[in-house]
């Protein structure tokens, strides 16, 4: 490769290895890679990732004119609640608004639940003398004097960031704006974020939880990103530090050092938009995108276009923020097999993590996992390395297994075929309520696997569910830094309406004032931008109710005349989803939503240049003996590299990849197609074997 060559890089930090897919941006061929992460040091992983490039494959860092990545390290210190000592400053009269939160139960049947901790402690919570009337004009002025002690006296309690949530400051900022700008003046060495610089929607508890987050999280990701920029910036690298979002588009690491609220879905949302390009890509877009990584398994729905969510939840905590649509159902490869205290099989959700990992890893792991199952009924043939190369001891999978064996009265391959059986009960069980709620049907859609456990597991849920297919992207293990090359740069802007009545005028100027603001942003990135799309909505709902329903409004901007049409499609979304609506019942809009998106450059698609002619019997490398259902068969182990489109293959099969490995069970046959995607379907009974 000469100097002259440009390329477009994408990486995924995840919690084993750290992903890189490197894209020439004349030709469109892909490289793709993985390095160590480093748990401690996630920018040192990216640093080393970037040195292996140059020493290895010849790719200089100037080279590199276009650089984005995804993290889970804010959502990793949300969940673990490893994130600075946060402050609450909060209008007087409201300091338990994060204790009390909504009052609900998360499982109405169960009263034994217990609180949730706030990530706030109540001693850390002070009231400001200032207040707004509901329509945003002053009842009380504010008095910075005090709340300047106040943040002083947090700090003296070793408080290093500091949540601004005032009341109505989504009406009129202006309280908030002064206390953020004079603490930022008199106490620069703290941390400061106020609710309206997050997101400024009407929900004092959502909004002050949304602005919390951001100064939990805030101090570490900053840091972060100072530290991978300058990184970067000592290796050679001048492109822009870029990273993915939760709502699927990038932003610059320098906005994203000031709103990491941003960024929580940061990786999953990466392997979502890695699915959106594979369907876009092969024609397909009615997709499930089937992420299965150590802990749980990510479900990202792609009906037409990317599913997108204003009630997330992460953990113990919701999110009103706009993001990815993407649910966690069942178990990881590294979930613990145990027994109950009535002796019942379990599966998760514990999980071994990457340190120690499964048994079969030998770093000192001895409790038997999912990854050890696959182990067991003979996934892996005995010469066969994973990324990094790391080689599966299946004695040590064997130890673990037996484990469970002895007092189920088992042998250990029937515990390792129970264990696959019951993590499958699992994400059936969640994934079917999961897509009743959406009002989606499961064999409209095909099961797109990716990550590395993803298409081991995904053919045993697909029998189950009954998806039209299968399908396993080229390099699937590095879907998700191919996915943040895919993404495009996008910004979410919300009004709450006043009174909620669909007044035609009051909308007109909503949408106007926040398409201003959006197309300001985007006049601010740091890239070039090929096109720019503006995509408005509304949050609907019947009166009296408590939840909305966000609906598309045609056209870049909002006309009166579009009134009626916008409630037709609130009345037709509604009986889609809960199967009634009533076309007389009293309709109120409480918000507006303006999305931005900027385009940029994409690369050339590859098309797969070696054919056989279609139906042409694969041959496979050996075949050896597996446990396929309970039933020990002899299955043919493949090596993807040696498929090209047009191949046939009948399970039950093992294909070999250097970043994962696709099981498929007996009764599915499985093509290639011209994009090298792996496309597998369930064999009518009367051709099955």
């Amino acid at each position: 490769m000469t100097n002259t060559l440009h390329y477009r890089l994408g990486i995924d930090i995840g919690g084993t290895f750290t992903d890189l897919a490197v894209v020439e941006e004349a030709t469109g061929k892909t490289l793709t890679f993985k390095t160590p992460s480093v748990p401690s040091d996630p920018a040192r992983a990216v640093f080393n990732g970037i040195v292996q490039l140059r020493d290895e494959y010849g790719i200089a860092p100037e080279q590199i004119r276009y650089f984005v990545h995804g993290t889970t390290l804010g959502l990793n210190t949300l969940l673990q609640r490893s994130g600075a000592t946060t402050g609450l400053l909060v209008t007087r009269g409201f300091r338990d608004v994060l204790e009390i939160g909504r009052l609900r139960l998360p499982d109405p049947t169960n009263y034994y639940v217990e609180r949730i901790k706030p990530l706030v402690a109540r001693r850390h919570v002070r009231e400001i003398d200032e207040r707004l009337r509901v329509d945003g004009s002053v009842l009380e002025p504010i008095n910075l004097d005090a709340a300047t002690q106040a943040a002083r006296d947090l700090m003296a309690q070793g408080v290093t960031s500091i949540a601004i949530l005032l009341m109505h400051s989504y009406r009129n900022p202006e309280h908030e704006k002064l206390l953020a700008d004079h603490l930022r003046r008199e106490l620069p060495e703290l941390y400061v974020c106020a609710s309206h610089e997050v997101w400024p929607q009407q929900r004092e508890y959502e909004r002050g939880l949304l602005t919390t987050i951001n100064a939990f999280i805030g101090h570490r990701m900053r840091t972060y990103f100072e530290r991978l920029e300058d990184d970067m910036s000592k290796v050679g690298m001048r492109a822009t530090v870029l990273t993915t979002k939760s709502n699927g588009g990038v932003m610059a690491a320098a906005s994203a050092a000031t709103s990491p609220v941003e960024t929580l879905l940061s990786g999953p949302a990466s392997g979502a938009m890695g699915a959106l390009m594979t369907g876009t890509t092969s024609g397909n877009r009615k997709l499930i995108g089937f992420d299965m990584g150590g802990t749980s398994v990510d479900i990202a729905i792609i009906d037409g276009d990317m599913l997108y969510s204003t009630e997330s939840r992460l953990g113990d905590f919701p999110l009103i923020m706009p993001a990815v649509d993407i649910s966690s159902i069942g178990a990881g490869g590294g979930s613990i097999a145990w027994l109950d205290a009535a002796g019942i099989l379990k599966v998760g959700p514990q999980s071994a993590g990457a340190m120690p990992g499964p048994a079969s890893y030998g770093h000192g792991g001895d409790k038997p996992t999912v990854t050890d199952a696959y182990v067991k009924i003979g996934l892996y043939s005995p010469e066969r390395r994973l990324g990094g190369g790391l080689r599966l001891d299946k004695a040590r999978a064997e130890a673990a297994l037996e484990t469970l064996a002895k007092p189920l009265g088992m042998s250990t391959a029937a515990v390792a075929q129970s264990i696959l059986d019951v993590t499958t009960a699992n994400m059936y069980a969640q994934f079917m309520p999961l897509m009743a709620r959406k009002g989606l049907d499961p064999r409209d859609f095909r099961l797109l696997a990716y990550g590395g456990a993803g298409p081991q597991h995904a053919f045993l849920l697909a029998q189950e569910v009954g998806v039209e297919a299968v399908m396993v992207p080229a390099s699937p293990g590095t879907l998700c830094a191919q996915g943040s090359l895919a993404a495009d740069f996008r910004q979410d802007f919300i009004r709450t309406m006043p009174g909620g009545h669909p007044d035609a005028d009051a909308l007109i100027s909503g949408f106007a004032e926040i398409t201003q603001e959006a197309q300001q942003w985007m006049d601010t990135q740091p890239v070039d931008i090929v096109e720019r799309h503006i995509r408005l909505s509304a949050d609907m709902r019947y009166h009296g109710q408590s939840f909305d329903l966000t609906i598309p409004v045609e056209g870049d901007q909002f006309e009166a005349a579009r009134l009626p049409a916008l409630i037709n499609a609130f009345h037709t979304a509604y009986e889609r989803i809960y199967g009634f609506s009533d076309q007389n019942g009293a309709i109120e809009i409480t918000n507006v939503r303006v999305a931005v998106l900027g385009t940029t450059a994409k690369t050339p698609q590859i098309m797969l240049t070696e054919k056989v002619a279609p139906g042409t019997l694969a041959t496979p490398r050996e075949y050896l003996s597996i446990t396929d259902n309970g039933v020990e068969v002899h299955a043919g182990f493949y090596e993807r590299a040696l498929l090209h489109s047009g191949h046939q293959i009948e399970g039950p099969a093992v294909i070999e990849a250097p970043d994962t490995t696709i099981y498929m069970p007996g009764g599915f046959t499985a093509e290639i197609d011209d994009h090298g995607n792996l496309i597998g379907r369930l064999r009518a009974k009367g051709e099955q074997a």
